[in-house]
């Protein structure tokens, strides 16, 4: 499991460092590889890109003669992807933007789908492999690896969090890395087969009005842009059926930007109450000024998830 490919993504860097002190992983079957910082360059930066502003998740397998990214990215696949079996990869939203806790896989592949299912959060996007990432790189190498995105870069997300480690503890039980049998919590897990970004129709001031979570329906308000001093309000609305996996926190947007990421599924009312009922099983996000949640508090959130007392 990796985190940090983008540097200024952290909530998996507190996911890895949170699920690792879990006392159950002292009854762990095989090997666990956690690297929760691999772009250090960009983490230590608080920004997504290398040095050279490559993005390192556009430059594997890499190459040991090549730019700093290349390097970095053949580095990891040698000495990490090499000896793994399975992979998950923890992300987050970037520039400002907030990402529903979802996973994005390729589904065409049996295994894949199988650890996909087993990560348990409500949203899985079927999503095509592109070339230069280390989803990529890893299924080359005969790797079913899952990307996991949730929250907002350079912030930390309690809830995200804790779904991230149920989703890694799930995977793990799949792949009978830990005994017993774990109890389902959403019982519910709806593919997504494409997405779409609802653009902004002008430049201006944006007035979200749907949190992440929401199902739209095509021609459904989604917010407005809005000049500051009110006079010109443009209405942005669904482009297609979905539910919002995706939008941008910033209030200042120009023509064109990315405002919202709907995901078309299948029975939107379903994927509602799933989405809901998940939610309500994480606890609040971190707040300003709110202490990072406790390893104890990790720790019962894991007991409370592992009726054969794994801890």
């Amino acid at each position: 499991m990796s985190a940090a490919i983008h540097g200024d993504e952290i909530n998996g860097v507190d996911a890895i460092r949170r699920l690792l002190r879990l006392r159950l992983l002292k009854r762990l079957r095989g090997t666990l590889l956690a690297v929760p910082v691999v772009n250090v360059h960009g983490f230590l930066a608080q920004t997504r890109y290398l040095p050279d502003r490559r993005d390192l998740n556009r430059s594997f397998p890499g190459l040991a003669s090549g730019s700093l990214a290349g390097r970095v990215a053949k580095a990891f696949m040698d000495e990490v992807v090499a000896h793994a079996t399975h992979g998950i990869d923890l992300h987050t939203g970037s520039n400002h933007r907030a990402n529903l806790a979802q996973v994005r896989a390729n589904l065409d592949d049996p295994e894949t789908r199988r650890l996909a299912e087993a990560f348990d959060v409500p949203v899985v996007v079927n999503s095509k492999l592109r070339d230069g990432s280390l989803r990529h790189a890893a299924t080359e190498r005969g790797i079913p690896i899952l990307v996991y995105e949730g929250g907002e870069a350079l912030r930390f997300d309690r809830g995200i969090t804790q779904a991230a480690i149920r989703g890694i503890l799930g995977v793990m039980h799949a792949l009978e890395m830990l005994k017993g049998q774990r109890q389902r919590r959403s019982g519910q897990v709806f593919i997504a087969e494409a997405t779409k970004w609802v653009r902004a129709p002008e430049s201006g001031l944006l007035i979200s009005e749907l949190p992440l979570g929401a199902t739209v329906t095509k021609g459904q308000r989604l917010g407005m842009v809005t000049d500051p001093y009110g006079q010109q309000e443009t209405v942005v609305k669904a482009s297609v059926d979905g539910v919002v996996i995706g939008r941008v926190n910033l209030p200042l947007v120009n023509e064109g930007d990315a405002l919202f990421h709907l995901a078309h599924c299948e029975h939107l009312e379903r994927v509602g109450s799933a989405i809901n009922a998940y939610q309500e099983s994480l606890s609040e996000p971190v707040r300003l000024n709110e202490p990072v949640v406790s390893d104890e508090e990790v720790d019962a959130l894991i007991r409370s998830d592992d009726p054969d007392g794994l801890t």
